[in-house]
Protein backbone atom coordinates (compact mmCIF):
# COMPACT_ATOMS: atom_id res chain seq x y z
CA UNK A 1 0.00 0.00 0.00
CA UNK A 2 1.00 3.43 -0.49
CA UNK A 3 0.86 6.78 1.78
CA UNK A 4 1.13 9.87 1.64
CA UNK A 5 1.55 13.25 3.70
CA UNK A 6 2.44 16.49 3.56
CA UNK A 7 4.43 17.78 6.02
CA UNK A 8 6.20 20.73 7.86
CA UNK A 9 9.41 18.62 8.32
CA UNK A 10 12.61 19.00 6.05
CA UNK A 11 12.76 15.90 4.15
CA UNK A 12 16.26 15.23 6.16
CA UNK A 13 14.24 15.26 9.65
CA UNK A 14 11.77 13.08 8.01
CA UNK A 15 13.77 10.51 7.15
CA UNK A 16 15.71 10.73 10.60
CA UNK A 17 12.19 10.59 12.17
CA UNK A 18 11.73 7.53 10.14
CA UNK A 19 14.86 5.72 11.14
CA UNK A 20 14.40 6.49 14.94
CA UNK A 21 10.49 5.46 14.83
CA UNK A 22 10.87 1.79 13.20
CA UNK A 23 13.77 1.13 15.28
CA UNK A 24 11.90 2.11 18.88
CA UNK A 25 8.27 3.05 18.66
CA UNK A 26 6.91 -0.49 17.81
CA UNK A 27 9.35 -3.42 18.91
CA UNK A 28 7.15 -6.48 17.19
CA UNK A 29 7.34 -4.78 13.65
CA UNK A 30 10.98 -3.14 13.50
CA UNK A 31 12.73 -2.27 10.66
CA UNK A 32 16.23 -0.97 9.87
CA UNK A 33 18.37 1.20 7.35
CA UNK A 34 19.26 -0.76 4.11
CA UNK A 35 19.76 2.27 1.56
CA UNK A 36 20.06 5.44 2.33
CA UNK A 37 20.67 8.72 0.12
CA UNK A 38 18.87 12.11 -0.73
CA UNK A 39 15.50 11.95 -0.42
CA UNK A 40 15.06 8.37 -0.44
CA UNK A 41 15.08 5.65 2.66
CA UNK A 42 14.77 1.64 2.55
CA UNK A 43 14.07 -0.16 5.85
CA UNK A 44 13.81 -3.91 6.43
CA UNK A 45 11.85 -6.16 8.76
CA UNK A 46 10.82 -9.17 9.64
CA UNK A 47 10.90 -11.77 6.87
CA UNK A 48 12.80 -9.54 4.79
CA UNK A 49 9.55 -7.25 4.28
CA UNK A 50 10.51 -3.43 3.26
CA UNK A 51 9.57 0.05 3.92
CA UNK A 52 10.32 2.53 0.86
CA UNK A 53 10.26 5.77 2.13
CA UNK A 54 10.37 9.06 -0.49
CA UNK A 55 10.72 12.55 0.86
CA UNK A 56 11.12 15.89 -1.42
CA UNK A 57 11.19 18.86 -0.80
CA UNK A 58 8.37 21.09 -2.42
CA UNK A 59 6.64 24.60 -2.16
CA UNK A 60 5.35 24.91 1.52
CA UNK A 61 6.87 21.75 3.00
CA UNK A 62 7.87 17.93 1.98
CA UNK A 63 6.03 15.25 0.36
CA UNK A 64 6.51 12.09 2.04
CA UNK A 65 5.61 9.05 0.02
CA UNK A 66 6.16 5.67 1.51
CA UNK A 67 5.31 2.33 0.64
CA UNK A 68 5.04 -1.46 2.19
CA UNK A 69 3.53 -4.53 1.94
CA UNK A 70 3.42 -5.97 5.67
CA UNK A 71 3.69 -2.48 7.62
CA UNK A 72 0.89 -0.66 6.47
CA UNK A 73 -0.41 -0.07 10.32
CA UNK A 74 3.10 1.20 11.46
CA UNK A 75 3.51 3.26 8.78
CA UNK A 76 0.40 5.18 8.79
CA UNK A 77 1.18 5.57 12.56
CA UNK A 78 4.93 7.49 11.83
CA UNK A 79 3.21 9.43 9.09
CA UNK A 80 1.10 11.22 11.86
CA UNK A 81 3.57 11.88 13.74
CA UNK A 82 5.16 14.49 11.54
CA UNK A 83 4.26 17.89 12.01
CA UNK A 84 1.35 19.33 9.84
CA UNK A 85 2.11 21.79 7.21
CA UNK A 86 0.71 25.15 8.74
CA UNK A 87 -2.78 26.48 7.15
CA UNK A 88 -2.83 29.95 5.70
CA UNK A 89 -5.48 32.04 6.34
Amino acid sequence: MVHEVHTSASPEEVLDRAEAFFAERIPSQAAFPERRGPGHLLLRGQGGEEIALAATAQEGGTAVRASTLLFDHAVARFLTTLPVVAEVG
